[in-house]
């Protein structure tokens, strides 16, 4: 007897379902294949699958019994098939009652005595089936908190394959998971936590402006100041200050996170914008993403959110080249000899650096130490098209210790006053765009900004000039009309006036060292 079960795997952060097909012949030595492409996990399914089906008291069948996972042609990871395989076995042996194949699902990773083990990117392959019109899910039952966040599916946690079988039999009463609606997630979202708030950060005034220009327009950012200037500080604030996830946005978010298993029974939906700040060690594969099976890196895992890079200069080359694509395209393709597959990597860059390798250049209170050459090779590590593809470069000076005041917060620029400006701004821009989907002003194209960012005159004049005299590229002249457009939207200015262009100008600070680099030596 044949018999065929429904279940999934996922690949990148995208479900795929999977046919576990289940062939018994009585006739012939005992054997057991698992064909269809299977990786080496899948092919020792064979042990787990029957040592589990003999501790759960089931009697596994004499004779050849073939599992095909098909389409063949796929290649099958990891050993979330287990449950499924098991469930085929007992279907085609008549151990299970019969039941309506295609429309129920099976998935989980079995252990030698029957339990039934969590996997990861269960999210994505949860939201495939309900696309395929599945209605029935058993899942175990440690992903049932991930599980629960789906609607309009049936699913059922479990935690053996005991438990399965006698729900299938009609020996326990079937009782689904309940619904959580993204409205309920983010009434429980813990209050106990203490906020981090732009308000704790004495001075800077001139950074906190920055930091909202970049919030309110996904301007990316380069903060440069010696050390102990703030600059982390201001950094790991910057997610308060966005806009709240949509439940869009935080589905997608999860879903990456799912995929890499970072879930937890505390935190199984992504409430929060993403911060990731991975150290100035991490290779190439680390930030971007790739290995055998191909799993996205830290630029996806702060997708929504903010990556920030600490040391900036102190990256590897390579990995700072490797930012390129992603900060244009807002999404990251990796292709190995294994396949190919696209990651989203909609972030705002937030880097940090300082301003000679050992810091102190420009400083009044410390005399800088570093030669000229090697000022010149720190500064040669961020190339010309990484600068162009980073909105505002800031200086982060230090802060004197008669400017820091004890329980004195700044109200002006408290984390609330500066998200609710931003807000402001945005609405601005989503109304400006009608009815075409809501982009922010660092996502124009070159036709928009001519559009959008109409200057007159005397100010094109007076671009035009300071572009020439600076050397800049014609990428960072659209940058500094975006940069302008949304200092406007700030001000709630529905035209760009002078102010606002040569304060965007005044954010290229590296342009300009650049082109003066002998004086700044």
């Amino acid at each position: 007897m044949i018999s065929k079960i429904l279940s999934g795997m996922n690949e990148g952060i995208e479900g795929f379902l999977i046919y576990v097909e289940a062939d018994i012949r009585h006739k012939g030595l005992p054997k057991f294949n698992i064909i269809g492409l299977p990786d080496n996990a899948m092919k020792e399914a064979r042990e787990r699958t029957k040592t589990a089906i003999v501790n759960s008291k089931f009697n596994f069948p004499e004779g050849v019994v073939t599992i095909n996972l098909a389409p063949a042609g796929l290649k099958k990871t990891g050993a979330g098939l287990d449950l499924a395989v098991a469930i085929a076995i007992l279907k085609s042996s008549e151990q299970i009652m019969a039941f309506h194949e295609p429309s129920v699902f099976f998935i989980g990773e079995l252990s030698l005595d029957g339990t039934i083990r969590r996997v990861d990117g269960l999210l994505p392959i949860l939201l495939k089936a309900k696309e395929s019109g599945i209605r029935e899910c058993f899942i175990p039952k440690e992903n049932a908190t991930e599980a629960s966040i789906v609607s309009d599916l049936q699913i059922f946690p479990v935690s053996s394959l005991t438990d399965a079988v006698a729900i299938l039999n009609g020996k326990e009463e079937r009782k689904p998971l309940p619904f959580l609606s993204f409205e309920e997630l983010c009434n429980n979202k813990s209050s106990t936590e203490p906020e981090e708030d732009f308000s704790d950060i004495s001075g800077q005034a001139e950074v906190k402006r920055a930091v909202e220009i970049s919030v309110a327009g996904r301007h990316n950012l380069l903060m440069i100041g010696p050390p102990g200037s703030g600059k982390t500080m201001i950094a790991s604030r910057i997610p308060g200050i966005m806009p709240d996830l949509s439940f869009e946005e935080a589905l997608e978010t999860t879903k990456i996170y799912s995929s890499r298993g970072l879930l937890s029974e505390k935190e199984f939906f992504i409430l929060k914008r993403p911060f990731r700040a991975p150290h100035h060690s991490s290779s190439e594969t680390a930030l971007i993403g790739g290995s055998n099976p191909i799993q996205c890196g830290e630029i996806s895992l702060a997708h929504n959110g903010v990556l920030f890079l600490d040391e900036f200069p102190e990256f590897n080359k390579n990995v700072i080249q490797s930012l390129r694509e992603p900060l244009e395209n807002r999404s990251i393709t990796i292709s190995r000899a294994c396949g190919s597959i696209s990651f989203p990597a909609d972030i705002l860059l937030v880097a940090a650096m300082n301003p000679c390798p050992c810091g102190f250049m420009g400083d009044d209170k410390k005399q800088c130490v570093c030669s000229g050459i090697q000022i010149q090779k720190y500064y040669q590590k961020i190339s010309g098209p990484i600068l162009d593809r980073i909105d505002i470069h800031i200086t982060v000076p230090r802060i004197e210790v008669s400017q820091i005041k004890m329980h004195d917060k700044d109200s002006q620029y408290s984390s609330k006053e500066m998200k609710e400006r931003i807000q402001c701004a945005i609405q601005m821009q989503k109304k400006r765009f009608f009815p075409a989907p809501f982009r922010f002003n660092s996502a124009l194209s070159n036709e928009q900004v001519f559009e959008f960012c109409k200057l007159d005159a005397d100010m094109q004049n007076f671009l035009n000039r300071t572009i020439d005299r600076l050397g800049l590229s014609l990428r960072a002249y659209f940058k500094i009309l975006k940069l302008a457009r949304t200092i406007a939207d700030l001000e709630g200015s529905e035209n760009i006036s002078m102010y606002h262009l040569t304060e965007a100008i005044q954010y290229r600070i590296l342009d300009r060292y650049n082109t003066m680099f002998s004086t700044f030596l």
